[in-house]
Formats: C-alpha cells, structure tokens, sequence
C-alpha cells in the first residue's frame, strides 16, 4: 500500500469516530420529569382513595392510570394509545404484567357497564401506577 491509502484510510477512521462520539455525545438522554408535580398528583390519588368510599376504587384506577399515561407521552414514547405506549417502553417497568392487568382493570371500567372494583384490586393497582411512575422516574 502507499502512503496515499493509508492517509485515506485514517483519516475515514478519525471521521467515524469523531461522528460517533458527536452522536454519543448529543444523543437524548432520559427525560426529566418535574417530580414534585407527579408527586402532587400522585398524592391526590393517594388520599382520594378510601376503603370506606367504593366509588374512589373505580376514580382510583382511571386516575392512575391517566398519570401514568400523562407520564409516557411526556416522555415522547410514540402511540396513539396507552398500549400502544406499553408496547414501546415496556422495558422500563419493573412489573409491566402488573402495568399491564391494571391497565386493563382500567379499560374494563370504562368500557364494561358490569365491572366490580374491590378495595383490593384497586390498592394492587394503585401500588403498581406508583412503582410504575417510580420507573419512569416522574416520583
């Protein structure tokens, strides 16, 4: 090889790497969420829900599932559903089978006209909105 190649091909190599570290360097890092006003709202939930109240069970669920929802959009995760959001970060979730079943409890509140919520299913789900947001990293 002469010297012309060679010079060629180092300066390729210096260009990929300066091009790789421009990419890692710009590149998205993870979103930072305004956690005092997720904790907020978080909180609201929390103290809406009574054991004494059954109607809070059902607002519970819809409400926890709205801020996790609120949560992925804000994070720029495409879909035009919150399962389709699932679908695209799921690997951020430390239970997204639970992510998943309380999601679904949500769908079968607002599209069931039969669907009985008890204390427990709603605490179970609410506990899994919570870690849910705690994996996003918005509380």
């Amino acid at each position: 090889m002469d010297g012309g190649v060679i010079t060629f091909i180092a300066a390729i190599l210096i260009v990929a790497v300066l091009v790789f570290l421009a990419i890692l360097l710009t590149g998205k890092r993870g979103y930072t969420f305004n956690k005092e006003v997720y904790q907020a709202k978080f909180l609201e939930i929390e103290n809406r829900f009574k054991k004494e109240n059954p109607a809070s069970y059902v607002t519970t669920v819809i409400n926890g599932d709205k801020l996790l929802d609120k949560a992925m959009m804000e994070m720029g995760v495409p879909g035009k559903t919150m399962g389709e959001r699932l679908k695209k970060c799921g690997d951020k979730f430390t239970n997204l089978n639970g992510v998943w079943q309380a999601h679904k409890l949500r769908n079968a509140i607002a599209h069931e006209t039969d669907v009985e919520v008890s204390y427990k299913r709603a605490y179970n789900a609410l506990q899994i909105y919570k870690q849910a947001l705690k994996d996003l990293g918005a509380i």
